[in-house]
């Protein structure tokens, strides 16, 4: 059980109501884990506020897939799993994290 301070509290309210719903990831537990429309990011409470952890990516199963370069192009990837990143995927992808950026920076 995290202890989180109000202003903490505030902006997963905030994320909330924009739609991100939270998740569980049990092999990342210390961290809160937010998704929204298939993409997930791990959240870590700070002195700050909350803050984005490491890389967000795509939900696949109960992992996340990272962004990478694969051949000739770009892919989603976790464990053995892979995902092509089309070009709708990616812009999805860059809405996402560019609202969840927005969401975190107005605390």
């Amino acid at each position: 059980m995290m202890d989180l301070v109000p202003a903490q509290i505030a902006t997963l309210e905030k994320l909330s109501r924009a739609g991100f719903k939270f998740v569980s990831l049990t092999h990342v537990e210390r961290y809160l884990s937010v998704e929204k429309n298939g993409f997930v990011a791990l959240l870590n409470p700070s002195a700050d506020g909350l803050r984005v952890f490491g890389q967000a990516g795509l939900r696949m199963g109960e992992g996340i897939g990272m962004l990478i370069e694969q051949g000739a192009g770009k892919a989603f990837v976790w464990k053995r799993e892979s995902v092509p990143a089309t070009s709708e995927l990616l812009a999805d992808f860059a809405r996402f994290k560019a609202e969840l950026q927005n969401l975190l920076m107005t605390e």
